[in-house]
C-alpha cells in the first residue's frame, strides 16, 4: 500500500468516532456469538437449529447463565447473596416444563449424561485440591464429630423413612441417605466468609470448624454413596453385592493412590507445569469417571478422582494453586451446565403430588435429625447455648454435592435398561432437586440472620489518637469482644 494511502488511512481513523464501553461491548459479543453459531452450523448443520442437540445445550447454558446472575443481583442488606446456583436450577427447571419452549430445547440423554460426568469430574477435583493437609492433622475433635455424626445420623434417618414412605429398598433409601446428607460448600463457606469478616465467632473459631468439617463431610457422603451405588447395581447374592461395593470403594482408592503418585513426579520441573499439570489431573479425573462407568463399577470414579487430586496437591505443594485457579475457570464454564441440565431432568407433569409431599416429608425429618444431632454433638466444645444453635442452623444448606451425585444413580439405572432402577433413580433425583430448592436459600438466609444474634462478635478498639489511650481503656491494637447475643 502505498505511502498516500496509509496517510489517508491515519487522519480518516483519527476523525471517526470510536464506539467504546457498552455499546462497544454489545457489538462485539454479539459478533463473537455470530462466528461461533456460524462456525457450529458449518459443521453440524441443522443441530444447531431449534430441535437439535447443540441447540437445546447452548440454550441451557445461556438460560442458567443469565438465572445465576439475576438471582445473584438479588441482595438483602446485611444478609449473604442468595446462591446463584439456584438460579441455574431453576432455568434449566423452567426450560424442560414451559410449552413450545420444551420441543424446541431438546436435550439429548446421552449428551447430558456425559456433560454431567464432567462435571462431576471437576468439581471432585476441586474438592481433593482443597483439602488442606495440615487441618487434617490438627483436625479437633469437635471437628471431627460435627463432619461425621450428622453425615451419618441423617443418612440413616433417611434411609429408614424412605423405605417406609417412598418404598424404595434399603439400598436405595441409603443411597438416598447419603445424597441428602452432604452439605453444601458453595452455601456454607462464602456464608462463613462473610461472618468472619465481620467478626462474628472468630472468638471461638466457628467460622474456621465449619468450612474445615465442610469437606470431610463431603467425602464421607460421597464414599457412602459411591458404596451404596456399587451394592445397588450389583447382581447376585446380598453378601456378593455388599462385597462388590467395598471392592469398587478399595479399588477406587487403589487407583487414587497410583495416579496421585504419578502426578507427584510427572511433568517434570522443565515443563510449563501449570498447563500440563492442569490437563493431566482434568484428564485423569474424568476418565476415571467414565471408565469406572463403562467396566459397571461407578462407585470407584468419584473416589478415585478424590483420592488422586488429593495426593497429587500434596506433591505440588504451593505449586497448586495455579492449577486449582484453572480448576476454577472449568467449574465456572459446567457449573451452569450442571444445575441447569439437573433442573431440566425434572417434567412437573410426570411427578405426583404423594410422590413430592412425602418426599419434602422426607427431607424435612431428616433435616430436624440433623440439626438434633449437629446440636447434641458440639455439646462439651465450651460453645454457649446459643452458639450450638447457630452451629445447627448453618449445618443445614444442601446444593452442590446433591446436583453433583444426584442424578448419578438415574444415568446407572437408564444404562442398565431396567425401568423399575430408573423409577428408583428418578425419586432419588427428585429429592435431590427439592433439597437444593428447599434447604439452599433458607439456609444461606438463616446464616445470614442468625450469625449476627447467636455469635458474639470481635472487634478491635479504635486506636489511641495523640497518645491518649481508647475511650475503652485498651491498648492500641488491642482487641476487645462484643457480645450481641
Amino acid at each position: 500500500m502505498c505511502s498516500c494511502c496509509v496517510s489517508s488511512f491515519s487522519r480518516l481513523k483519527s476523525r471517526c468516532p470510536r464506539p467504546r464501553g457498552f455499546f462497544n461491548l454489545i457489538i462485539t459479543k454479539a459478533c463473537v456469538l455470530a462466528l461461533l453459531f456460524g462456525a457450529a452450523w458449518s459443521v453440524t448443520g441443522s443441530e444447531c437449529l431449534p430441535g437439535g442437540r447443540v441447540f437445546g445445550i447452548v440454550i441451557i447454558f445461556i438460560s442458567a447463565v443469565l438465572g445465576g446472575r439475576l438471582l445473584g443481583m438479588v441482595q438483602f442488606p446485611g444478609l449473604p447473596p442468595i446462591p446463584p446456583l439456584l438460579g441455574m436450577l431453576l432455568a434449566g427447571l423452567l426450560l424442560r416444563n414451559v410449552p413450545y419452549v420444551t420441543d424446541a430445547v431438546y436435550v439429548d440423554a446421552t449428551w447430558s449424561s456425559a456433560l454431567r460426568s464432567v462435571a462431576l469430574a471437576i468439581i471432585l477435583a476441586r474438592a481433593g485440591l482443597g483439602l488442606d493437609p495440615s487441618a487434617l492433622r490438627r483436625l479437633k475433635a469437635v471437628c471431627l464429630r460435627v463432619a461425621v455424626g450428622p453425615c451419618v445420623v441423617e443418612a440413616c434417618v433417611v434411609a429408614v423413612v424412605s423405605h417406609f414412605l417412598l418404598a424404595l429398598p434399603w439400598v436405595w433409601g441409603f443411597l438416598l441417605g447419603f445424597v441428602l446428607a452432604a452439605v453444601s460448600p458453595a452455601v456454607v463457606v462464602p456464608s462463613m466468609l462473610l461472618l468472619q469478616k465481620e467478626g462474628y465467632g472468630s472468638e471461638k473459631g466457628i467460622p474456621t470448624l465449619l468450612m474445615a468439617a465442610g469437606s470431610f463431610d463431603d467425602i464421607l457422603a460421597i464414599t457412602g454413596f459411591s458404596t451404596c451405588l456399587g451394592v445397588a447395581f450389583s447382581t447376585g447374592s446380598t453378601w456378593m453385592s455388599v462385597l462388590k461395593g467395598l471392592l469398587e470403594v478399595v479399588g477406587g482408592v487403589v487407583g487414587g493412590v497410583l495416579v496421585g503418585i504419578f502426578l507427584c513426579f510427572f511433568p517434570s520441573m522443565d515443563q510449563d507445569l501449570v498447563v500440563t499439570r492442569s490437563f493431566l489431573l482434568l484428564a485423569f479425573s474424568v476418565f476415571a469417571v467414565f471408565f469406572t462407568q463403562v467396566v459397571g463399577a461407578s462407585g470407584a470414579g468419584g473416589l478415585c478422582t478424590l483420592v488422586l487430586a488429593f495426593l497429587a496437591a500434596l506433591g505440588w505443594r504451593a505449586d497448586k494453586a495455579g492449577v486449582a485457579a484453572i480448576l476454577g475457570r472449568c467449574w465456572d464454564v459446567f457449573q451452569p451446565l450442571l444445575f441447569g441440565l439437573i433442573g431440566a431432568e425434572i417434567i412437573i407433569t410426570t411427578l405426583s403430588l404423594s410422590t413430592v409431599g412425602l418426599g419434602v416429608a422426607v427431607i424435612a425429618i431428616g433435616l430436624v435429625v440433623r440439626l438434633t444431632a449437629t446440636f447434641a454433638l458440639v455439646h462439651g466444645a465450651g460453645f454457649v447455648l446459643k452458639e450450638k444453635l447457630f452451629i445447627a442452623i448453618a449445618w443445614m444448606p444442601k446444593a452442590t454435592v446433591q446436583a453433583a451425585i444426584g442424578s448419578t444413580a438415574l444415568d446407572t439405572a437408564r444404562d442398565a435398561g431396567d425401568d423399575t432402577l430408573v423409577k428408583f433413580g428418578l425419586d432419588v433425583l427428585t429429592l435431590a432437586v427439592l433439597a437444593i430448592l428447599i434447604t439452599a436459600p433458607i439456609g444461606a438466609l438463616g446464616i445470614g440472620l442468625a450469625g449476627p444474634r447467636l455469635l458474639s462478635r470481635q472487634v478491635k478498639a479504635p486506636e489511641a489518637v495523640g497518645g491518649v489511650s481508647s475511650p475503652v481503656g485498651q491498648g492500641e491494637g488491642e482487641v476487645i469482644f462484643e457480645s450481641r447475643l
